[in-house]
C-alpha cells in the first residue's frame, strides 16, 4: 500500500538515501530540506532529477526542524496536497567532534536544538493529525552511540542522540492509545557514505581544544581511524535506507520497535535489548502492559 511519508533532514546522507529507498518501494516521499533555495538547491535538484529518472514519486518540501514556523507549514503543505500522512520519519541531525569542554553552552544548546527540539517540534506539527486518524507510523533515526562504544570527542553528539533516544522511548507509550507505531533505526558508525564527519561541527574554544591537545595529541584523527578500521571493508550506509523501507513495509502490529544497522558490531545492539526487555517488564509490572503495543480507542 502506498504510504505517504514525511522525512526529515533528507538534503544528504541517511536522509537522502531514504527518501529514495521509500520512493522506489512505491510511496509519495516528501524529503525535508531546510533552505530548498539557496544552500541546499543542488539537493533539491537532484531530487527532482532521481523522481524523473527512475518514475517514482519523490517530492521536496521546505522543511527547517529549528523553526516551528516552517515545520507547521510543511505539515499543512502535505496534508494540503495529499489529505494524510502515515509515517513521520525523524532523520534530521548534526555531528560535531572535539573535547566536549571545548564546546560553548551555546553549541551544545544548538545542537539539541536540531537533534531533539527539532524532533519535539516536528511532532507537535505532525501528531495531531495522526492522533485523529488514530493510526500512523513514527521513525526515529537513533545512533549506536546512546548505548554502545563511546569514544572520546563525540560526546554532544552523543548526548543529544541520548537525549532523542530517550525521548522516542517516552513517546512509544504515550501514542500507543492512539494507535500510532513507533520504530526506532539505530545506525553505527559509518565513517563511509555520509558527510557526517566530513561536516562535524567544531569547538568554538580553541584556547581549550590547544590545552587537550597537549594531552591528546592527534587524538580526534585517531578516533576516526580506529573507526574507519573497525568498520567493515562491506559495510553500506544503504543498509539504513533499506531497514527503514522494511519498517515502514512491514504490516502495523509488527514492526520492530528497535532495529540495529551496526556493521562494526559497538555492542549497542546488546545493551539495547537489556534496556528494552527491562521497560516490558516495568510497565507489565506497574499494570500498563496494553502502552507496549499500538492499538485503536
Amino acid at each position: 500500500m502506498n504510504k505517504i511519508v514525511v522525512i526529515s533532514g533528507a538534503s544528504s546522507g541517511f536522509g537522502a538515501l531514504t527518501a529514495r529507498a521509500l520512493a522506489d518501494a512505491g510511496h509519495t516521499v516528501y524529503a525535508g530540506i531546510r533552505d530548498r533555495t539557496g544552500r541546499n538547491a543542488e539537493a533539491v535538484a537532484a531530487a527532482g532529477r532521481y523522481t524523473t529518472e527512475h518514475g517514482v514519486d519523490l517530492r521536496t518540501v521546505e522543511l527547517d526542524v529549528s523553526s516551528e514556523t516552517s515545520t507547521d507549514a510543511a505539515v499543512a503543505t502535505v496534508l494540503g496536497e495529499q489529505g494524510r500522512i502515515d509515517v513521520l520519519v525523524h532523520n534530521a541531525g548534526h555531528m560535531v567532534t572535539g573535547p566536549a569542554e571545548a564546546f560553548t553552552p551555546e553549541q551544545l544548546a544548538q545542537l539539541y536544538d536540531v537533534n531533539v527540539l527539532g524532533a519535539q517540534r516536528l511532532n507537535r506539527s505532525a501528531l495531531p493529525h495522526l492522533r485523529q486518524r488514530q493510526e500512523g507510523l513514527v521513525v526515529w533515526v537513533g545512533s549506536s552511540s546512546t548505548r554502545g562504544g563511546t569514544p572520546p570527542y563525540l560526546a554532544p553528539y552523543f548526548a543529544a542522540k541520548a537525549g532523542m533516544d530517550a525521548l522516542a522511548v517516552s513517546y512509544a507509550a504515550e501514542l500507543a492509545r492512539f494507535n500510532i507505531e513507533t520504530s526506532i533505526i539505530v545506525p553505527g558508525a559509518f565513517t563511509h557514505g555520509t558527510n557526517h564527519f566530513a561536516h562535524s561541527g567544531r569547538p568554538a574554544d580553541q584556547a581549550r581544544v590547544a590545552a587537550y591537545d597537549e594531552r591528546y595529541p592527534g587524538l580526534l584523527e585517531q578516533v576516526g581511524q580506529r573507526l574507519a578500521e573497525l568498520e567493515p571493508a562491506d559495510a553500506d550506509v544503504a543498509a539504513v535506507a533499506r531497514a527503514i523501507v522494511e519498517v515502514v513495509d512491514t504490516p502495523a502490529g509488527r514492526r520492530p520497535f528497535r532495529t540495529h544497522i551496526d556493521p562494526s558490531d559497538d555492542g549497542s545492539a546488546v545493551v539495547s535489548a537489556v534496556a528494552d526487555r527491562i521497560r516490558v517488564e516495568f510497565l507489565t509490572r506497574i499494570g500498563l502492559r496494553d502502552l507496549l503495543v499500538p492499538h485503536a480507542a
